[in-house]
Formats: C-alpha cells, structure tokens, sequence
C-alpha cells in the first residue's frame, strides 16, 4: 500500500495533500472542515493588517462547457483581525496536530513589523511560514506582494529579516510576474528560506462585458487587474516549477500550486519535484470532498507504478527535460489511422491542411506503400441497426507527415489515431552535435 505520509521541509503531514492560501482557508471553522475530509494540511489566508474587500470579486473563463476553466479575483488578504485568526490557529492546532497549518503573511516593508508577525504566528502554533511575495493586485500598490517578489533584492531582504527570528521553517511563495522566477529563487534561498512555493497567481482580466463595456468583475462600473488561477494555469505552473527544480541555485524544497485539480495534476507536480501541493480553485469550485478522490487515484496509481512513497518519483521528470538543442533530429514518428474506428469527422484532414502539412489525403489513390481497403459495416452494428460507416476514410502519406501530432489531438475518437515511431537507420544526433560536427 502506497503510504502518502509527507515530511516538507521538516513540516510533517499525513499527505501531500495542501489547501492554498485563499478563500477555502479564511478561518479555523472551514480548515477543520477541510482537515476531516482528508486534507494534509492548509495554508492560512494571508494574515497581515485587515483590508476592505471590494464587491464583487470573482471572474472566470469558460471553455466549451466547462465552468472556471480560468478563475480571476480581485480579492486581497484576509479582512479579519489578526487576534481572531491567531486564536483560530492555535485551536485548529490542538484539534488537529498531525495535520500541517502554515501561516501565509503579508506586511509593510519594516523590520519590526516582519518580525512581530512571525512571533505571533509561531507563538500561536503554525507549523511554518509562508511570505507572500505574489500577490499580483492590491497589496502591490501599497508595496507589498508582488512588488516584493518581482525584486529579488527586497525578496532576499525581507527573508533576511524574517530567518532572523523565526523557530519555524519559512517558505517563500514566488510570483509567475516575472521574467526570470529563478532569480527571484535564488535570492530567497541565499537569505536562507527552507522552501519555496510557487506559482502566485497570473496578472489577468479574464473578459469584458460587451453590454456594459465594463471588465469583469465589475465593481460600480471600473474593474482592475486580478490574479488568475485554475486549470487554464497548469501548464504554466508547471513550467516555472521546472525551472526552478532544475536550477542548482535555486533548489529547495518545493510546494506546488497552479491549476491542480485531480491527483494526476497532483502526480505532475510531484514527478517535477514538488513534496507538496497546494490547491484552490478546485476545492472552490467542487468543495473539500476532492480531496478523497486525490488521495484514492494518486495511492492508486502509485500501488500501479511500484512507488511505496512520494520520494521513490519525486524529481523524476526533472530530467527528462533538456534545451531543445539537445532534442534528437532523426527520431520520427508519422500518424496512423485505424480505419475500423473512423468516423469519418474530417476534423484530422482540415487540421493537416489548414494547420500542419497537408500529409492526410482522400485520395482515390494513394501514395505508393498505402493500402486502402473497403471497410465493412460490423455484424455487431448490421445487427442492431447502427450507423453505416463513412463512405471515405482518410489516409496518412506517411513520406510527407512530420509526426506533429495534431490530427492525433483534434480526433475526437479515442485510439482511432496513433502515433508510431519510425526507424530511420540513423543515430541520434541533435541540433547541438550537428553544428559541432
């Protein structure tokens, strides 16, 4: 059995398994919620000094049915007093103490001010401490989130000031608004941060009211900037999660967040050398129940793979990774079309020729080494009286298809298209061996 146990950074919890700073994590009553549906642990809304919200909050992208694909807010840190949430922390603590509570903050620039936070936090009972150097509206105007972690000198500064007091391990959560993240990874980790996390939600307007005019969310008729999250996000995320697990200087432990949805996004995460990970959206979309799905499909898989532990694959993607320099120039791949499983959608055919290399062809003939036969209605449809098949199925040239993958993306038919690798007879060499022959 797959044990899910994680120890982050010296912060042990039961499983990877995180909520994010964020709404789901506003007070002690919906992290002990969350804690009893199988949640690890939980970073806390960011603490710091309370804020005036603005109505209203939220805006998303929907894409071909699916609500939220991309969730946008405007929403700040939290707006409720910091003896409350301090209590509420110490009280989660005491109910639940396996399970992982870090407290997200957020204050001035001032020593001082850095330092009485972290005393408070820790006095109260949190595990660790998550600085909120991403933070892309509201709090960056005032000189604070963002504005912080898109300058890796105040980003070093600040954790400076921060490891000077604290007993606890600190994480640094990184912002995506950047150039380079990695700069910004290596500066907390030379001020001696224990753990990063990342990704900080992306500077976004996510739509415009075509009525009104107005950006959304509309707040009296004027919107601003917010910070988008949700599936739309993952790719990104994981890419600035390489980034940085790939960077000498900037590795350290590394807690992952961006668009995790389901365990498999979970498994990514984890595969490019995440030991936690952290999810929003989704539990604001679905509620805290996923967490039993994640926590069933990922042991699961797992049990499939042979992997006891998070640490037998995390990382292991990492390598697999390279410049494209390195990328072999003689491996190929053509499309092939299973003609018994076509449904004759010409989706694969204009997407060849309107988008890739015009290799797939209707052709009465076809290229000399294609074989086309006639396919024959199953008995099994002829019986129940189901749909004839198309009276043309498409071909693959496979002398001129490139092996882009697009006709097997767009088919909507599962395994009707595959991709099959070709012998070519040549070594591997890559673009970088090339030019050094």
């Amino acid at each position: 059995m797959a044990d899910l146990s994680s120890t982050f950074a010296g912060i042990r919890s039961p499983n990877p398994f995180w909520l994010a700073s964020g709404p789901p994590t506003n007070c002690g009553e919906q992290i002990q919620r969350a804690f009893e549906a199988g949640w690890g642990g939980a970073v806390w809304k960011t603490l710091g000094d309370p804020i005036v919200n603005v109505s209203s909050r939220y805006s998303s992208v929907d894409w071909n049915g699916q609500r939220m694909m991309g969730l946008n807010n405007i929403e700040l840190i939290t707006d409720r007093p910091l003896e409350t949430n301090l209590r509420e922390i110490t009280e989660v603590k005491k109910r639940f103490p396996q399970h992982a509570v870090i407290a997200s903050i957020m204050v001035d620039s001032n020593r001082e001010a850095w330092h009485t936070i972290v005393k408070r936090c820790e006095d109260a009972g949190a595990d660790g401490l998550e600085l909120n150097f991403g933070c892309p509206h509201g709090m960056s105007e005032r000189g604070m989130g963002s504005a912080v972690g898109q300058v890796p000198d105040y980003a070093c500064m600040i954790t400076e000031w921060v490891k000077e007091v604290a007993r606890t391990p600190v994480l640094v959560k990184l912002t995506p608004n950047v150039t380079d993240i990695r700069m910004v990874a290596r500066a907390a980790k030379r001020a001696g941060a224990d753990a990063l996390s990342a990704i900080n939600t992306i500077n976004s307007i996510t739509g415009i009211d075509l009525d009104t005019l107005t950006p959304r969310p509309n707040v009296g008729g004027m919107s601003s900037h917010g910070g988008y999250c949700g599936p739309a996000v993952k790719p990104i995320a994981l890419h600035l999660i390489q980034q940085i697990a790939a960077d000498p200087q900037a590795v350290l432990p590394l807690s992952g967040i961006g668009g995790i949805s389901g365990w498999r996004e979970a498994a990514e995460f984890i595969l490019l050398g995440c030991g936690t990970v952290q999810v929003c959206t989704a539990a604001m979309h679905h509620g805290y129940r996923i967490v039993e799905d994640m926590i069933d499909g990922l042991s699961n898989w797992m049990d499939d793979k042979g992997f006891r532990t998070i640490e037998d694959f995390r990382g292991l993607s990492v390598p697999k990774i390279t410049e494209w320099k390195h990328l072999d120039l003689n491996y190929k791949i053509v499309a092939r079309i299973n003609r018994e499983t076509c449904i004759g959608c010409d989706l694969c055919y204009i997407a060849c020729w309107d988008g890739a290399h015009q290799c797939i062809h209707f052709d009465a003939r076809p290229p000399a080494g294609i074989t086309v036969t006639p396919v024959s209605r199953p008995e099994a449809l002829r019986a129940t009286g189901g749909p004839t098949p198309p009276a043309r199925i498409p071909h693959v040239d496979e002398t001129e298809c490139v092996g882009c993958n697009l006709c097997w993306l767009v088919c909507p038919v599962e395994n009707c298209i595959s991709m099959a690798k070709i012998d070519t007879g040549a070594p591997p060499q890559s673009w970088a061996q090339r030019t050094e022959a």
